[in-house]
Protein backbone atom coordinates (compact mmCIF):
# COMPACT_ATOMS: atom_id res chain seq x y z
CA UNK A 1 0.00 0.00 0.00
CA UNK A 2 2.87 2.56 0.81
CA UNK A 3 4.47 1.69 -2.48
CA UNK A 4 0.97 2.32 -4.39
CA UNK A 5 0.48 5.68 -2.08
CA UNK A 6 4.47 6.86 -3.17
CA UNK A 7 3.70 5.90 -7.02
CA UNK A 8 0.87 7.99 -6.65
CA UNK A 9 2.19 10.64 -5.51
CA UNK A 10 5.28 10.54 -7.69
CA UNK A 11 2.60 10.22 -10.71
CA UNK A 12 0.92 13.42 -9.68
CA UNK A 13 4.06 15.14 -9.04
CA UNK A 14 5.00 14.54 -12.65
CA UNK A 15 2.13 15.03 -13.88
CA UNK A 16 1.98 18.36 -12.12
CA UNK A 17 5.54 19.24 -13.17
CA UNK A 18 4.28 18.61 -16.99
CA UNK A 19 1.04 20.88 -16.70
CA UNK A 20 3.75 23.31 -14.72
CA UNK A 21 6.07 23.08 -18.12
CA UNK A 22 2.74 23.25 -20.25
CA UNK A 23 1.72 26.51 -18.44
CA UNK A 24 5.51 28.20 -18.65
CA UNK A 25 5.91 27.65 -22.27
CA UNK A 26 2.60 28.51 -23.09
CA UNK A 27 3.05 32.21 -21.67
CA UNK A 28 6.63 32.49 -22.86
CA UNK A 29 6.94 33.33 -26.45
CA UNK A 30 6.20 37.32 -26.83
CA UNK A 31 6.40 38.74 -30.38
CA UNK A 32 5.90 43.04 -30.98
CA UNK A 33 4.08 42.54 -34.15
CA UNK A 34 1.40 39.81 -35.85
CA UNK A 35 4.24 39.40 -39.10
CA UNK A 36 6.77 37.58 -36.49
CA UNK A 37 3.47 36.01 -34.50
CA UNK A 38 2.78 34.33 -37.94
CA UNK A 39 5.96 33.40 -38.43
CA UNK A 40 6.14 31.90 -34.77
CA UNK A 41 3.25 30.03 -35.52
CA UNK A 42 4.19 28.17 -38.34
CA UNK A 43 6.99 26.97 -36.58
CA UNK A 44 5.62 25.85 -32.55
CA UNK A 45 1.83 25.34 -34.37
CA UNK A 46 -0.35 24.03 -30.91
CA UNK A 47 2.98 23.15 -29.19
CA UNK A 48 2.92 26.72 -27.37
CA UNK A 49 0.89 29.99 -27.33
CA UNK A 50 2.46 33.27 -28.90
CA UNK A 51 1.32 36.02 -27.29
CA UNK A 52 1.53 39.46 -29.41
CA UNK A 53 1.65 42.93 -28.62
CA UNK A 54 0.38 44.98 -31.74
CA UNK A 55 -2.56 43.06 -33.91
CA UNK A 56 -4.33 43.79 -37.40
CA UNK A 57 -3.87 47.47 -38.50
CA UNK A 58 -1.32 48.49 -35.60
CA UNK A 59 1.50 51.21 -37.49
CA UNK A 60 4.61 50.32 -35.14
CA UNK A 61 6.20 53.22 -36.09
CA UNK A 62 3.96 54.70 -33.50
CA UNK A 63 2.90 52.63 -30.90
CA UNK A 64 3.11 53.94 -27.56
CA UNK A 65 3.21 50.63 -24.69
CA UNK A 66 0.82 50.27 -22.24
CA UNK A 67 1.50 48.90 -18.93
CA UNK A 68 -0.05 45.91 -19.89
CA UNK A 69 2.46 45.16 -22.45
CA UNK A 70 5.31 45.93 -19.51
CA UNK A 71 4.16 43.22 -17.54
CA UNK A 72 3.74 40.50 -20.56
CA UNK A 73 7.34 41.71 -21.67
CA UNK A 74 8.64 40.68 -17.58
CA UNK A 75 6.51 37.51 -17.83
CA UNK A 76 7.67 36.55 -21.55
CA UNK A 77 10.84 33.59 -21.44
CA UNK A 78 11.31 34.48 -25.04
CA UNK A 79 11.20 37.83 -26.63
CA UNK A 80 11.14 38.21 -30.83
CA UNK A 81 10.91 41.99 -32.20
CA UNK A 82 12.15 43.24 -35.75
CA UNK A 83 14.71 45.73 -34.43
CA UNK A 84 15.79 48.16 -36.76
CA UNK A 85 13.65 50.80 -35.20
CA UNK A 86 11.21 49.72 -36.74
CA UNK A 87 9.19 49.60 -33.03
CA UNK A 88 10.44 52.96 -32.53
CA UNK A 89 9.07 54.21 -29.28
CA UNK A 90 10.07 51.04 -27.87
CA UNK A 91 13.53 50.49 -28.51
CA UNK A 92 14.90 51.27 -25.22
CA UNK A 93 12.37 49.39 -23.45
CA UNK A 94 13.09 46.38 -25.82
CA UNK A 95 17.06 46.77 -25.33
CA UNK A 96 16.56 46.77 -21.57
CA UNK A 97 14.63 43.47 -21.80
CA UNK A 98 17.11 41.86 -23.69
CA UNK A 99 19.85 42.39 -20.68
CA UNK A 100 17.16 40.39 -18.38
CA UNK A 101 16.49 37.63 -20.17
CA UNK A 102 16.30 36.20 -24.07
CA UNK A 103 15.29 39.30 -26.39
CA UNK A 104 16.20 38.85 -30.02
CA UNK A 105 15.49 41.61 -32.72
CA UNK A 106 14.95 39.26 -36.05
CA UNK A 107 16.97 41.70 -37.88
CA UNK A 108 20.18 40.25 -36.41
CA UNK A 109 19.77 37.35 -38.55
CA UNK A 110 20.83 39.28 -41.63
CA UNK A 111 24.04 40.18 -43.01
CA UNK A 112 24.69 44.36 -42.93
CA UNK A 113 25.46 44.16 -46.71
CA UNK A 114 21.87 42.67 -47.20
CA UNK A 115 20.14 46.04 -45.73
CA UNK A 116 18.54 48.56 -47.25
CA UNK A 117 20.06 52.09 -46.63
CA UNK A 118 18.12 55.09 -47.16
CA UNK A 119 19.33 58.88 -46.35
CA UNK A 120 17.58 58.37 -42.56
CA UNK A 121 19.02 54.83 -41.93
CA UNK A 122 17.86 51.48 -41.96
CA UNK A 123 14.94 50.68 -43.79
CA UNK A 124 13.08 47.99 -41.54
CA UNK A 125 10.33 46.90 -43.66
CA UNK A 126 12.87 43.46 -44.07
CA UNK A 127 9.52 40.86 -44.86
CA UNK A 128 8.75 42.29 -48.42
CA UNK A 129 11.77 40.33 -49.63
CA UNK A 130 10.71 37.16 -49.19
CA UNK A 131 14.39 35.69 -49.79
CA UNK A 132 15.10 38.03 -46.74
CA UNK A 133 12.19 36.75 -44.18
CA UNK A 134 13.30 33.01 -44.36
CA UNK A 135 16.47 33.82 -43.23
CA UNK A 136 14.71 35.41 -40.41
CA UNK A 137 12.40 32.21 -40.32
CA UNK A 138 16.00 30.18 -40.09
CA UNK A 139 16.82 32.04 -37.50
CA UNK A 140 13.87 31.95 -35.01
CA UNK A 141 13.27 28.67 -35.66
CA UNK A 142 17.14 28.34 -34.11
CA UNK A 143 16.18 30.25 -31.04
CA UNK A 144 13.01 28.18 -30.50
CA UNK A 145 14.89 24.85 -30.91
CA UNK A 146 17.24 26.20 -28.12
CA UNK A 147 15.18 27.66 -25.86
CA UNK A 148 12.89 24.17 -25.67
CA UNK A 149 15.16 21.29 -26.96
CA UNK A 150 12.27 18.20 -25.95
CA UNK A 151 10.73 20.02 -29.04
CA UNK A 152 13.30 20.82 -31.31
CA UNK A 153 13.31 17.97 -33.76
CA UNK A 154 9.70 19.17 -34.03
CA UNK A 155 10.48 23.10 -34.53
CA UNK A 156 12.70 21.97 -37.29
CA UNK A 157 11.16 19.75 -39.06
CA UNK A 158 8.07 22.81 -39.30
CA UNK A 159 10.85 25.29 -39.96
CA UNK A 160 12.13 23.82 -43.71
CA UNK A 161 8.76 22.81 -44.04
CA UNK A 162 7.49 27.17 -43.79
CA UNK A 163 11.01 27.84 -45.37
CA UNK A 164 10.27 25.58 -48.71
CA UNK A 165 6.41 27.34 -48.68
CA UNK A 166 8.40 30.91 -48.33
CA UNK A 167 10.69 29.63 -51.65
CA UNK A 168 7.31 29.10 -53.69
CA UNK A 169 6.08 32.59 -52.37
CA UNK A 170 8.77 34.31 -53.44
CA UNK A 171 8.66 33.07 -57.42
CA UNK A 172 5.10 33.78 -57.52
CA UNK A 173 5.59 37.47 -56.58
CA UNK A 174 9.02 37.68 -58.81
CA UNK A 175 6.20 36.63 -61.64
CA UNK A 176 3.06 38.58 -60.77
CA UNK A 177 4.96 41.53 -60.18
CA UNK A 178 7.60 41.29 -63.90
CA UNK A 179 4.22 40.70 -65.60
CA UNK A 180 3.14 44.94 -65.15
CA UNK A 181 5.39 46.72 -68.31
CA UNK A 182 8.62 48.52 -66.68
CA UNK A 183 7.33 51.71 -67.52
CA UNK A 184 4.15 51.63 -65.79
CA UNK A 185 5.71 49.24 -62.58
CA UNK A 186 5.65 52.06 -60.45
CA UNK A 187 3.80 51.78 -56.94
CA UNK A 188 3.03 55.74 -55.43
CA UNK A 189 2.35 54.65 -51.26
CA UNK A 190 1.97 57.21 -48.28
CA UNK A 191 5.39 56.02 -46.73
CA UNK A 192 8.31 54.65 -47.87
CA UNK A 193 7.75 51.12 -46.64
CA UNK A 194 8.65 48.86 -49.46
CA UNK A 195 12.08 49.64 -50.24
CA UNK A 196 12.55 46.12 -49.59
CA UNK A 197 10.23 45.01 -52.10
CA UNK A 198 11.51 47.67 -54.73
CA UNK A 199 14.90 45.64 -54.45
CA UNK A 200 13.94 42.17 -54.90
CA UNK A 201 11.51 42.43 -57.07
CA UNK A 202 12.30 45.23 -59.58
CA UNK A 203 9.16 47.62 -59.00
CA UNK A 204 10.06 51.15 -58.84
CA UNK A 205 8.73 52.62 -55.03
CA UNK A 206 7.55 56.44 -54.20
CA UNK A 207 6.55 57.41 -51.15
CA UNK A 208 5.38 60.69 -49.14
CA UNK A 209 6.99 59.98 -46.60
CA UNK A 210 10.13 58.13 -45.49
CA UNK A 211 10.39 54.71 -44.15
CA UNK A 212 9.09 56.21 -40.45
CA UNK A 213 5.50 57.08 -40.70
CA UNK A 214 6.81 59.80 -38.03
CA UNK A 215 6.98 62.65 -39.96
CA UNK A 216 4.12 64.28 -41.57
CA UNK A 217 3.84 64.70 -45.40
CA UNK A 218 4.44 68.62 -46.51
CA UNK A 219 2.74 70.14 -49.46
CA UNK A 220 6.29 70.06 -51.03
CA UNK A 221 6.04 66.52 -51.38
CA UNK A 222 2.37 66.36 -52.17
CA UNK A 223 2.98 68.40 -54.91
CA UNK A 224 6.17 66.58 -56.49
CA UNK A 225 4.23 63.03 -56.03
CA UNK A 226 1.67 64.93 -58.35
CA UNK A 227 4.04 66.31 -60.79
CA UNK A 228 5.55 62.77 -61.04
CA UNK A 229 2.37 60.86 -61.70
CA UNK A 230 0.84 63.47 -64.27
CA UNK A 231 4.39 63.31 -66.20
CA UNK A 232 4.55 59.80 -66.38
CA UNK A 233 0.65 59.03 -66.84
CA UNK A 234 0.73 56.58 -63.68
CA UNK A 235 -2.72 54.90 -63.16
CA UNK A 236 -3.19 54.42 -59.90
CA UNK A 237 -1.81 55.12 -55.99
CA UNK A 238 -2.10 53.33 -53.22
CA UNK A 239 -3.77 53.44 -50.05
CA UNK A 240 -1.90 51.46 -46.81
CA UNK A 241 -3.82 49.66 -44.31
CA UNK A 242 -1.94 51.02 -40.92
CA UNK A 243 -1.28 54.37 -42.15
CA UNK A 244 -3.67 57.78 -42.18
CA UNK A 245 -4.93 57.83 -46.34
CA UNK A 246 -5.12 61.82 -45.79
CA UNK A 247 -1.89 62.45 -47.52
CA UNK A 248 -2.39 60.30 -50.29
CA UNK A 249 -6.16 61.63 -50.91
CA UNK A 250 -4.30 64.77 -51.42
CA UNK A 251 -2.33 63.42 -54.06
CA UNK A 252 -5.86 62.16 -56.00
CA UNK A 253 -7.76 65.61 -55.62
CA UNK A 254 -4.13 67.50 -56.45
CA UNK A 255 -3.76 65.38 -60.07
CA UNK A 256 -7.66 66.38 -60.32
CA UNK A 257 -7.10 69.77 -60.05
CA UNK A 258 -4.84 69.50 -63.51
CA UNK A 259 -7.18 67.41 -65.49
CA UNK A 260 -5.83 64.53 -64.87
CA UNK A 261 -7.37 60.91 -63.32
CA UNK A 262 -5.58 58.97 -61.04
CA UNK A 263 -7.64 55.90 -59.19
CA UNK A 264 -6.65 54.36 -55.68
CA UNK A 265 -5.58 50.99 -57.01
CA UNK A 266 -6.30 49.44 -53.66
CA UNK A 267 -4.73 49.59 -50.13
CA UNK A 268 -1.91 47.84 -48.97
CA UNK A 269 -0.98 45.59 -46.19
CA UNK A 270 2.50 47.60 -44.84
CA UNK A 271 3.48 47.10 -41.22
CA UNK A 272 0.89 45.01 -40.06
CA UNK A 273 -1.26 41.63 -41.45
CA UNK A 274 -5.03 41.87 -41.94
CA UNK A 275 -7.91 40.15 -40.08
CA UNK A 276 -6.78 37.00 -38.18
CA UNK A 277 -9.88 35.36 -39.70
CA UNK A 278 -8.77 35.88 -43.05
CA UNK A 279 -6.11 35.19 -45.38
CA UNK A 280 -4.20 38.66 -45.23
CA UNK A 281 -3.97 37.48 -41.41
CA UNK A 282 -1.21 35.18 -42.46
CA UNK A 283 2.15 36.77 -43.96
CA UNK A 284 1.96 34.40 -47.09
CA UNK A 285 -1.67 35.50 -47.98
CA UNK A 286 -0.67 39.23 -46.66
CA UNK A 287 2.35 39.52 -49.48
CA UNK A 288 -0.06 37.56 -51.97
CA UNK A 289 -2.72 39.97 -51.34
CA UNK A 290 -0.30 42.91 -51.69
CA UNK A 291 1.09 41.48 -55.25
CA UNK A 292 -2.58 40.80 -56.83
CA UNK A 293 -3.82 44.39 -55.80
CA UNK A 294 -0.32 45.83 -57.40
CA UNK A 295 -0.38 43.75 -60.55
CA UNK A 296 -4.61 44.21 -61.04
CA UNK A 297 -3.76 48.29 -60.41
CA UNK A 298 -0.72 48.84 -62.92
CA UNK A 299 -0.51 46.39 -65.68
Amino acid sequence: MIENFTRCILLNSYKAFCLFSCLILSSCILTTTDILRDAIKNIVKEDAQVVNLMGPGIDPHIYQTTQKDVQQLRRAHIIFYNGLDLEDKMTDLLQRMSKERKAYAVSEALNKTELLYGPIGVDPHIWFDVRLWKQVVSFIGQKLQEARPVSAAYYQNNTLAYIEALKQLHQSVTTQIQSIRAKQRVLIIAHDAFGCLSKAYNIEVVGLQGVSTIPESGLKNIKNIVELVIERNIKAVFFETSVSDKSMQAVVEGCAHYGHKVVVGGCLYSDALGASDTIEGTYCGMVRSNATTIVNALK
